[in-house]
């Protein structure tokens, strides 16, 4: 196994920057130890449990929630044991001591997230990371793993595993959860896929594990996966593009979603299956005929059943006059579905686009979002809702030569963050009745899996009795459709159960794991986030800003971007040795960023640019990249505004210690 060894990956909260107080504010406040060879970064330590804070140094004290954040403020030995004067956050509030063997050190400011566990196998903790790494070298890993996996289920003890992943999805967004990263190691395993070796810690943010270390039993009492379930329902939206040449396939959605009424109605599931209409066009600043951007016809939590529904369907008709440009503000009318549906009152949670043309990307002037596929997809995973399109790729789309601009976009706005999986599905020619066939199909997917868990049966997407429909009484045309609400039904219910049985993460302290599925090794099993304060995530908008200026400098004169870049370097403080003109010196080294990001385990085309390859891009490529970079900045504004995300780590901690977890690859 060929391995790369993650030396460090640091990120903690930073000291006041440019953004900073003055120097005589600063002085006035006692700050914590910096870290070894940092100058802004502090030591931080979170507690284990059992461990207690006191008021002196050797005496006894109160009990701390084990994952507790602490900043260090003073290191001191008593009779050969250190103790650690702490604080609740970094701006000079100090709590008392904590004895240094009851705590770990977390440089960095890393956790992860647990990916649902739908289309893989549940995550396993191991004790040594020997034995995590003999599976990783073995070409065959399943004859390592599906016997671990058995004997857990049996009950039995396995000596190398401390836990297992629950069950059921334990959802990051409901119930926040430090899984934080103590070292990594980046390794190739021997089916030649690559992935980090990760030493981790983990107990629920919610409490304390119970003395046992177990949870809960799912089946005692009522509380069973399939009384559970009786209470799934799910919330449909179609967003539907409203331009002048959607007319036929406006009316088929309304006549897709009348049929699946009346089984609804048939079937009284009035209320476990809930509809709403949102549409979008262009931007009326420039065709004000177009009469709105986007417009929420049906929100599924107001609609006052069918009648209703099909009232606020009747409203909408295609625009009366063409928009600017073939492409339209799709991200528009997704964005104000994500935004404006109360999606935690749902168990499965569906948005179904339906348009024929590309989306305006978030850097065109058309744009009222600023958003890419990437951003609002990211979006949409935060209440868990999968995207489905349905791209009609009609005569008009091919003239303007724009289907395959409008697939790249639309499948990975449609990947399921939960599963991976794509839910774009093209319609050859913008054939009106096949797709017709598709709405049918999947609206009646969606509604089955509701009737069967209110019904207590096994059905597509069933997390009791997840099973594949019958090929042989499926249209070919539909199959891969079925198969895909099959998996992300599953999905959601899992996530839905781990909801309401309160799935916490595993009450383990420290354990490795691996970032990948151990059998199937192309399957992440956990996201990282990177957990920033208010300060950092103010200082990182700042610094792209100024990046962003000066790379649109830099279109009009290539050498333009790096020396504005040092000037703002040099008002920063930096050092002027850094400063020299170097063709090879990277945006990193000019001391820009803070150090928060210096060594965060992924490659970054931002802090990795130097001048000579910005000078060596073409125009299109330095487009390219300014057009990524001003789309993050939008996301870091909305991540600010975002005020129910932020959380604190500390009880008594200052409000700027807040964190927020951003998800790594929306870092610069």
């Amino acid at each position: 196994m060929m391995r790369n060894t993650l030396a460090t990956w640091v990120v903690s909260s930073v000291a006041l920057s440019f953004m900073g107080l003055g120097a005589t504010a600063a002085l006035a406040e006692p700050r914590p130890l910096l870290q070894e060879g940092k100058q802004t970064l502090h030591q931080r330590v979170l507690t284990t449990p059992g461990c207690e804070l006191t008021e002196t140094v050797g005496s006894s004290g109160e009990l701390q929630p084990a994952f507790t954040r602490f900043y260090v403020y003073e290191r001191s030995e008593v009779d050969g044991r250190e103790w650690l004067k702490v604080g609740p956050d970094s701006y000079g509030t100090t709590s008392g001591w904590l004895p240094a063997d009851c705590s770990v050190a977390w440089k960095m400011q890393l956790t992860l997230a647990f990916t649902n566990p739908a289309n893989r196998q549940r995550l396993l903790f191991f004790r040594e990371r020997d034995a995590l790494q003999d599976i990783l070298d073995e070409f065959e890993p399943s004859s390592r793993v599906v016997p671990l996996h058995a004997a857990l289920d049996r009950e039995e003890e396995v000596p190398n595993v401390l836990a297992r992943e629950p069950e059921y999805f334990v959802d990051l967004q409901e119930q926040f959860y430090l899984l934080p990263i103590l070292e990594g190691e980046e390794v190739f395993t021997e089916a030649g896929f690559r992935a980090r070796l990760l030493n981790v810690a983990s107990v629920s943010k919610a409490g304390e594990p119970d003395p046992a270390g177990t949870e809960t039993d799912p089946e005692t009492e009522d509380d069973t996966p399939a009384s559970q379930l009786r209470e799934f329902n799910a919330g449909v939206v179609f967003v539907i593009d409203s331009t002048i040449s959607m007319g036929p396939y406006i009316e088929r959605t309304r006549e897709a979603v009348s049929k699946i009424l009346d089984r609804i109605e048939a079937e009284n599931l009035e209320e476990q299956v809930k509809f709403g209409l949102v549409s979008y066009r262009d931007s009326v600043e420039k065709v004000p005929e177009l009469e709105y951007i986007s417009r929420m016809y049906a929100n599924p939590m107001e609609v006052q059943g069918r009648q209703d529904l099909m009232a606020r369907m009747d409203e909408l008709h295609e625009a009366p006059v063409s928009t600017p440009g073939f492409e339209e503000d799709a991200y528009a009318g997704v964005m104000q579905a994500i935004d404006e549906v109360e999606w935690s009152q749902y168990g499965a949670r569906y948005i179904v686009l339906i348009t024929d043309a590309s989306a305006i990307d978030g850097d065109n002037e058309r744009s009222s979002t600023g958003l890419s596929a990437d951003q609002v997809r990211l979006e949409a995973a935060n209440p868990g809702v999968a995207i489905y399109t349905l791209h009609l790729e009609t005569e008009s789309g091919e003239r303007f030569n724009d289907h395959a601009k409008a697939a790249a976009q639309y499948a990975n706005l449609s990947t399921y963050a939960g599963t991976n999986t794509s839910l774009y599905y093209p319609v050859e020619a913008g054939d009106v009745e096949a797709f017709g066939a598709k709405v049918d199909a999947l609206a009646e997917a969606i509604t089955s899996q509701v009737r069967a868990a209110y019904i207590g049966d096994g059905a597509i997407g069933s997390a009791l009795n997840a099973q594949q429909p019958d090929p042989d009484e499926v249209d070919p045309n539909q199959q891969q459709l079925l198969e895909d609400a099959d998996l992300i039904g599953h999905a959601m219910q899992l996530a839905y159960l781990g909801q309401q049985a309160g799935s916490k993460a595993p009450p383990v302290f420290q354990a490795w794991i691996s970032d990948r599925d151990l059998v199937q090794q192309n399957r992440p099993s956990t996201d990282v986030r990177v957990l920033l304060t208010k300060s950092q995530l103010s200082d990182l908008n700042d610094v792209v800003a100024q990046i962003l200026d000066a790379a649109n400098q830099g279109l009009i004169s290539p050498t333009d971007m790096f020396d504005r870049l040092r000037s703002v370097a040099a008002a920063m403080g930096t050092d002027p040795n850094q400063l020299q003109q170097n063709e090879t010196t990277q945006l990193a080294e000019l001391g820009l960023m803070g150090e928060y990001l210096e060594d965060l385990p992924y490659q970054s085309e931002v802090l990795n640019l130097d001048e000579a390859t910005w000078k060596s891009w073409d125009g299109l490529s330095q487009e390219r990249f300014i057009r990524n970079l001003s789309i993050k900045l939008r996301h870091y504004q909305r991540y600010n505004e975002d005020v129910d995300r932020w959380v604190s780590l500390a009880e008594g901690s200052d409000p700027r210690d807040d964190v927020y977890p951003v998800p790594l690859e929306m870092m610069p």
